[in-house]
């Protein structure tokens, strides 16, 4: 059983933005991370194409109208800001937990994507994700101070009021059991476990957002859920793959049954998804093609081994055969509404990563802003929690009812209806306006 003194924060992930703010907490601050599912079960060990940085001041104007104009303009100005003057920062961070870039004669080589007007993106292969995320949890595996327990879910928050004063878990042996705790932080990803086509883990089902509307948190936007316009097309069942937006960023087409290329490929990913449903309904395809010979570095399978493999394991050589591709959910830019230190509206419990709304995607995300947002929101966690001393540590039975979570098979179906239902609801209510 988890002792109700031993700690001062409880982190509800552990992918990079939860790893990130773990890294920055004081060795002083006793933290224990929970994932319902193992450790490598995280999106962010799917990301493949890489993490933008600011390369200099001459670029800041268009990176920030990059991530404006994909935003369709609603993002948090703010916001954005903090993350692009934090990115040189952040990557010198990640370089000091191990991080491995690529690079060419000892210099940084950078990337671009679709609708950024310039190469500023970093990568490692085509698993970028992969190789931050592995070399964070191995730093926060050194660290004594924090516990990381697998097969642990977040069933609920303890809530006095507008403050949070710890959860309910449920343990890896299937006991519910209370965690009073001053502080939590909700990372527990994003939403595609809801969706029947997704790139996502299958077990992200939007805990956090059936708990925030259970207790009152707010909410923003969770409504906009980014489509991503290439996942390898495959009788497979299970997990959509992902055929990276840096593919296309080196050369790659987009073709159609006629192997004629029907649109600019380093479109904003909404735009470039709706271009190729007009033109699988056209054809009467269920799928577009996507040609790697046009790939412009000299070897493909050494910039994208994991795609390369992937494809050859559905028979497809990449070198001579057109990828088949079709648009699958991707991505949440909604979420639970956050300040710019990544507090939710309710005391003492916050959220980052992919389970947090602070605006810097707007209505649509910017490639490969996603993993630069997470550790530049979850560092502001760390220090805003270090400012703090814990002032809600002490435990109040009366705030759990074991008997609420009896059928917790029932109570977590129940959860995913409520946040498919209030997706549903946010969409219409937007297309009323």
């Amino acid at each position: 059983m988890v002792n109700v003194q031993n700690y001062d924060v409880l982190v509800v992930g552990t992918g990079v933005s939860g790893l990130f703010l773990a890294l920055h907490m004081p060795e002083t601050a006793r933290v224990l991370m929970i994932t319902k599912a193992d450790l490598d079960e995280s999106d962010s060990f799917l990301a493949q194409g890489g993490i933008c940085v600011l390369k200099s001041e001459d670029d800041y104007d268009a990176y920030f109208e990059d991530t404006l104009r994909a935003g369709h303009y609603e993002n948090r100005r703010d916001s954005v800001d903090i993350m692009i003057r934090s990115s040189q920062h952040v990557i010198r961070e990640l370089a000091r937990f191990g991080v491995d870039f690529a690079r060419k004669d000892g210099e940084l080589l950078f990337t671009r994507e679709g609708a950024h007007s310039a190469p500023r993106i970093l990568y490692h292969d085509d698993c970028t994700g992969k190789e931050i995320t592995s070399k964070l949890l191995t730093s926060v595996q050194k660290l004594s101070n924090v516990t990381i327990l697998e097969h642990t879910t977040l069933v609920d928050l303890l809530c006095d009021g507008n403050c949070c004063r710890g959860a309910v878990l449920q343990m890896a042996d299937g006991s519910v059991k209370p965690l009073y705790v001053p502080n939590v932080v909700l990372a527990s990803g994003g939403v595609g476990g809801v969706y029947e086509h997704s790139t996502n883990f299958p077990h992200l089902t939007g805990d956090a957002l059936a708990l925030a509307m259970k207790h009152g948190v707010e909410l923003e936007n969770i409504d906009y859920v980014q489509i991503h316009p290439t996942t390898l097309y495959s009788q497979r069942p299970g997990r959509s793959f992902l055929i990276s937006e840096s593919v296309r960023g080196e050369g790659a087409v987009l073709l159609d049954k006629n192997g004629n290329r029907f649109t600019n490929e380093l479109l904003p990913r909404d735009l470039l998804t709706q271009k190729i449903y007009k033109q699988m309904k056209k054809d009467g395809t269920r799928h577009v093609w996507l040609s790697m010979q046009t790939v412009r570095c000299p070897d493909v399978e050494k910039r994208f081994p994991t795609i390369c493999e992937r494809c050859r394991e559905e028979g497809i050589d990449v070198h001579k055969d057109w990828v088949p591709v079709v648009p699958a959910q991707h991505y949440f830019m909604g979420g639970i509404h956050v300040n710019l230190s990544s507090k939710t509206t309710m005391e003492h419990l916050y959220a980052v990563g992919e389970t947090a709304c602070n605006g810097v995607h707007g209505a649509n995300r910017l490639a490969s802003n996603s993993l630069l947002e997470s550790l530049v929101f979850a560092e502001r966690a760390a220090a805003d929690i270090s400012l703090h001393e814990p002032k809600n540590n002490t435990s109040d039975s009366s705030l759990f009812d074991p008997t609420a979570y009896e059928n917790l098979t029932q109570y977590f179906a129940d959860n995913i209806s409520a946040v498919q239902a209030e997706i549903v609801r946010q969409k219409q209510r937007r297309a009323q306006k």
